[in-house]
Formats: C-alpha cells, sequence, structure tokens
C-alpha cells in the first residue's frame, strides 16, 4: 500500500472529535501534528449540547483551519429538548459551523430508545431545512429506519453526509442514490471488521468520497510501525487514504485532491494558499 506523503496534497479531515477530552493536554499539538503531515483543515464534530458548543469555539480559535458541526448524537438522543434544538439555530449563525449533527440512528447500542432517537433525527432534519446547512449522519445498524427517514426529506434537504460509513455494499448504493456523501474512516483498515469495505469503497463515485479519522476512535489497525496508544489522530488521515487508495484503484495523491475537492464543496471551506499547507 502506497502512503500519502506530506507536501503531497492537502487533506481534510471531515470528521474529528477534537474536544473529547482524550486531548485535553495536548491538543493544540493534535492540530500541528496534523497540519504538518498535510491536514490542512478539520471539522470537529459537536455531538451534544455542549460538545457543540465546544466544538464552534474551538474552530473559533482556529479561523480557517478548524470548523464544526453541532447536535446531538443518537447515543444522547434522549436528552435532545427544545433548548438543544435552540442552541444549534444559534451556533449555525457562526460562520464556522458547516453541518448539522451528528444526528441519526443507532440500534447497535441502543443507549437512547429508538422512537427517542429517531424524534431527535427528524428535529435535526427540521433544523437542516431552516438553515440551508449540510447534515452530518450516523447511522449503526439501523439501516432500514435511517433510509426512510433520509428519503423522506431528501428532496427538501442541502447536502448530506453520511460519516463513518461501515455498512454493506446495498447499504451504500442506497445512500449513493439519494445523492449522498459518504465518509470512510479507519474502519477500512481494520482486519477484523472492516474487509467488506475494501470491496465496496471503489463503488463510491469520485465526487461523493469524503475522508475523516473520527479521532480519538477507530485509529487504523494496520499502520505500521505499530502505535503504542488507543487514541486515534488526525495525523493518521494520510495512512486512511493510502488504504483507501490502493482500494480503489487510485494513487493516494488523486484519492486526496478528489475528497479534498468534495470536502471544500460540501461545506463551503476556503481555500489554503500551497504556501501556508
Amino acid at each position: 500500500m502506497r502512503v500519502l506523503r506530506a507536501g503531497n496534497m492537502q487533506l481534510i479531515d471531515i470528521g474529528a472529535n477534537l474536544t473529547h477530552d482524550s486531548f485535553d493536554s495536548d491538543r493544540d499539538a493534535v492540530i500541528a501534528d496534523a497540519d504538518a503531515v498535510g491536514v490542512v483543515q478539520m471539522v470537529v464534530t459537536g455531538a451534544s449540547a455542549q460538545g457543540s458548543r465546544q466544538a464552534v469555539e474551538l474552530a473559533g480559535r482556529y479561523p480557517g483551519k478548524l470548523f464544526a458541526t453541532a447536535g446531538v448524537h443518537p447515543h444522547r438522543a434522549s436528552d435532545y429538548d427544545d433548548g438543544t434544538g435552540e442552541l444549534i439555530r444559534e451556533l449555525s449563525q457562526q460562520p464556522v459551523m458547516v453541518a448539522v449533527g451528528e444526528t441519526g440512528l443507532d440500534y447497535f447500542r441502543d443507549l437512547s430508545p429508538r422512537l427517542d432517537q429517531q424524534q431527535a433525527f427528524e428535529a435535526h432534519i427540521e433544523i437542516a431545512v431552516e438553515t440551508e446547512l449540510p447534515m452530518f449522519l450516523h447511522q449503526r445498524d439501523a439501516h432500514q429506519d435511517f433510509l426512510a427517514i433520509v428519503k423522506a426529506h431528501r428532496d427538501q434537504l442541502n447536502a448530506v453526509i453520511v460519516h463513518c460509513f461501515t455498512d454493506t455494499r446495498e447499504a451504500l448504493h442506497d445512500y449513493l442514490d439519494l445523492d449522498c456523501y459518504i465518509g470512510i474512516t479507519g474502519w477500512l483498515c481494520d482486519e477484523r471488521r472492516g474487509s467488506h469495505l475494501k470491496d465496496s469503497v471503489a463503488d463510491i463515485p469520485k465526487n461523493r468520497l469524503l475522508v475523516e479519522t473520527d479521532s480519538p476512535y477507530l485509529k487504523p489497525r494496520s499502520m505500521r510501525p505499530r502505535v503504542a496508544t488507543h487514541r486515534n489522530e488526525p495525523k493518521w488521515l494520510p495512512w486512511i487514504v493510502g488504504e483507501l487508495a490502493a482500494c480503489r484503484g487510485e494513487t493516494p495523491v488523486q484519492t486526496a485532491q478528489l475528497a479534498t475537492e468534495n470536502s471544500r464543496r460540501v461545506f463551503g471551506l476556503p481555500d489554503v494558499p500551497a504556501a501556508e499547507a
């Protein structure tokens, strides 16, 4: 597998949980380390009311480099109330907020009742329609219900990003049929769980491919040499791109360029001059 090298191409990590407490002691260094390998912009995921506020605040400290989403992960859907919706609307007025979410359905853990998840998902959709912002979506073991909800509202929505895609080829094509963007993570690099993705990622059209780390989760297991930490970081996005490129029959630079162009288009991100990359 060929891995992208610093200086070859700019990369954008469209899903990094940089407000996670595992980054509290070295967050600035993590951002700098990512920049050093060509990850020039990142979208910080908001997955709770507090986390969304923190994501927007963090992005505001790195203008042009960090951006944010605002939403409530389905694990926390039972916490969603009218005040949460008003907060997301308020945050949407900030230029650094580029998508509504993380939201969706997760029936793998069912940490919130499924009806609560569905109702919170619908509430996020209402905000996305109002604001005309893209949606940043999560789905695990809930494909049919998730698909039905997205399909019912797709004509009203702007761009839809199916973040951290891990499902079947059939599910992938269902989302592509709805003109969704697909985010690929280090799940692809996990020989225990991600081998099925190697056969399907080549099906993602060039104009719908996105890449992300979902840091601090999903550290690429195939990385060599091995790194003695469980924490994933944006600086390892080039490894994921290298794996993805090999599966798609592209060079890492080609895959990086596609994903970066798509990220800037879908989130409305500014270009980064080469001298700054």
